[in-house]
C-alpha cells in the first residue's frame, strides 16, 4: 500500500542580510558632542539622544538667563562633560569602530568655532566687567553705565553671573542718581528730602565696593553749597550739623558745614535785618556767636545783635505808644539818650489838656529821639492860693467865698533808655487868682452860688514854667 504525503517540507526562503550598523569613531563622536549641539550623536545617527541633548542644553540656558546663578553654569559644564564622555563610551561600544577622517573634520569644523566663539565672547564679557569695575573704583557712574551697555545677548549667555553683577552695579548707580535728585530737592530747605537722600546714599554705601561712587555723588552735591540764598544755605547746614555721625564717607559733610555755615549765617542775618525781621535776625546773629565763637564774623554778629535788639525795643515802644499802653506797661529802648543834664525831649501819653500846650521843641518826633515818656493823668486841685468873695449878678444879696487852687497834674516820667520811673509827682501849675469876674453854670437859679473852689486858669507860660523842670536838668 502506498500513499503520497499531503505536505512536503520545503526550506525557508533566504532572508536579506541585516543592515550594517554605522561605523563609529569615538574621537569624532566625543569632539562632536563637545559642541553641546549633539553633533556626535548625529554622526552615530542616535537621533533621540541628539534631540534630548538639545532639549537639556536649551533648558539649562534658559535657567542660566533667568536665574543668572553660578550653579547654572556649573550644571551646564557638568552636562558638557557628561555628553562628551557618554559619546566616547557609546562609540566604543558600537559594533564597528574605525577612524573616520571625514567625521573628525566635520566634528572639529563645528565644535572648534563654537568653543572659540564661546571663549572670545566670555573674554569680551570679562573685559567689559573690568571696565565696569574700573569705573566703579573711580566713582564714575556714567562710564560704568556706558560700559555695561556694551553687553549683548551672547555676553549674557556665556557669562550670566558676571553680567548680572554689572547690572546690579548699574542699578546701584541708578539709586545714586535718585539720591542726587532728592538731595537737590533738599537744597530748597526740605529736611525730609535731605534725610531720604542720605538714607539712600547709606544703603548704597553698604554694598561692597561703592565707597567711591557714594563719595563722588556726595561731593558733587556738597559743591553746590553755599547757595545763592544764605538763609536756605543755613537751613541745609543746620540739618547737616545735627545729622548723627555714621563714621563713613557721609561724615565729610561736617567739614563742608564748618567751611560754609558761618558766612551763610551772617549773610542770612544781614538779609533778615534788611527785611526788618528783627527777632529772626537777632536769633541768626546769636547762632553764629554761639556755634562759631572763633569765626572772624563774630564781631559783626555781636554788633548785629545789638542793632537787632535796639530795633526790637524801639518797635515795641512805638507799638505801646500807638496803643496808649506804655504807661501801664513801660518798656525800655536802650538806644535812647540817658536822662541827664541838659534838655531831655519826651513823648506824652494820657490826659493832654495841659501837656499839649507845651512847646513843640519839647516833644520828640519819634521814640527814637525821645529821652523820657511823660504819663499825665487828669488834673486835680493843687495848692490853695487865695480865697475871695463874689457877689451874684442875678441875686446881689448872694455873696460866696471861692478858694482858688493851682492846677495839679499827676505825672509819671519814665526814662526811655531803661524803662524805669524817674519822677512820680504832681506838677503844680500857677496862674492868676481872684479874677474880677468868674463864670460858672448852675441849674437851680434859686441857689445861685459859685463853686467853693476853683482852679486857676494858667497861661501857656504858666504851664511851661510848671513842667520845665521835668525836661531841663
Amino acid at each position: 500500500m502506498s500513499y503520497t504525503p499531503q505536505y512536503a517540507w520545503q526550506p525557508p526562503p533566504p532572508q536579506p542580510p541585516p543592515p550594517l550598523a554605522p561605523k563609529a569613531d569615538p574621537l569624532a563622536v566625543a569632539v562632536g558632542n563637545a559642541s553641546l549641539l549633539g553633533v556626535g550623536y548625529v554622526l552615530m545617527k542616535r537621533w533621540v539622544l541628539a534631540i534630548v541633548n538639545l532639549m537639556v542644553v536649551g533648558a539649562l540656558l534658559i535657567f542660566l538667563l533667568v536665574l543668572k546663578q553660578t550653579w547654572c553654569e556649573i550644571a551646564l559644564a557638568v552636562w558638557w562633560v557628561l555628553v562628551v564622555v557618554h559619546g566616547w563610551f557609546l562609540a566604543h561600544r558600537a559594533p564597528q569602530k574605525e577612524s573616520d577622517l571625514t567625521k573628525r573634520l566635520v566634528a572639529l569644523g563645528i565644535t572648534i568655532p563654537v568653543l572659540l566663539a564661546i571663549g572670545l565672547v566670555r573674554y569680551d564679557a570679562s573685559r567689559i566687567a573690568g571696565k565696569v569695575s574700573d569705573a566703579r573704583e573711580a566713582g564714575d557712574c556714567s562710564k560704568l553705565t556706558a560700559a555695561q551697555e556694551e553687553l549683548w545677548l551672547g555676553h549674557r549667555i556665556v557669562d550670566a553671573p558676571g553680567t548680572e553683577k554689572g547690572d546690579a552695579e548699574v542699578q546701584l548707580c541708578g539709586r545714586l542718581d535718585d539720591a542726587k535728585a532728592v538731595l537737590a530737592t533738599g537744597l530748597t530747605g526740605d529736611n525730609t528730602a535731605l534725610e531720604d537722600g542720605f538714607d539712600t546714599l547709606g544703603s548704597v554705601l553698604a554694598e561692597p565696593g561703592h565707597d567711591k561712587t557714594v563719595d563722588v555723588t556726595l561731593k558733587g552735591w556738597l559743591d553746590d553749597l553755599p547757595l545763592e540764598d544764605p538763609c536756605r544755605t543755613v537751613r541745609v547746614t543746620d540739618w547737616l550739623r545735627q545729622r548723627e555721625a555714621t563714621n563713613n564717607v557721609l561724615d565729610q559733610s561736617k567739614a563742608t558745614v564748618t567751611k560754609t555755615a558761618p558766612a551763610a549765617i551772617l549773610g542770612c542775618a544781614d538779609r533778615l535785618m534788611g527785611q526788618k525781621s528783627w527777632d529772626a535776625a537777632r536769633t541768626s546773629y546769636q547762632q553764629l556767636v554761639t556755634q562759631y565763637p572763633k569765626d572772624s564774623g563774630v564781631a559783626k554778629a555781636q554788633a548785629g545783635i545789638r542793632q537787632a535788639t535796639l530795633a526790637i525795643e524801639l518797635t515795641n515802644v512805638r507799638n505801646l505808644l500807638a496803643t496808649n499802653s506804655y504807661c501801664s506797661n513801660p518798656a525800655r529802648y536802650s538806644g535812647a539818650r540817658p536822662y541827664a543834664g541838659g534838655f531831655n525831649p519826651g513823648m506824652f501819653e494820657g490826659d493832654d489838656e495841659y501837656t499839649k500846650r507845651l512847646p513843640a521843641s519839647w516833644r520828640a518826633s519819634d521814640a527814637s529821639n525821645a529821652v523820657v515818656i511823660v504819663c499825665a493823668e487828669d488834673a486835680v486841685d493843687g495848692t490853695s492860693l487865695r480865697t475871695c468873695p463874689y457877689r451874684s449878678e442875678k441875686n446881689p444879696q448872694n455873696i460866696s467865698d471861692v478858694t482858688f487852687h493851682k492846677v495839679a497834674v499827676p505825672v509819671k516820667v519814665y526814662e526811655l533808655r531803661t524803662g524805669r520811673i524817674v519822677s512820680n509827682t504832681r506838677v503844680q501849675i500857677d496862674g492868676p487868682d481872684c479874677p474880677a469876674r468868674i463864670t460858672y453854670s448852675t441849674y437851680l437859679t434859686a441857689f445861685d452860688y459859685p463853686p467853693s473852689s476853683l482852679q486857676v486858669i494858667p497861661s501857656d507860660a504858666n504851664v511851661q514854667a510848671a513842667f520845665r523842670y521835668l525836661f531841663l536838668r
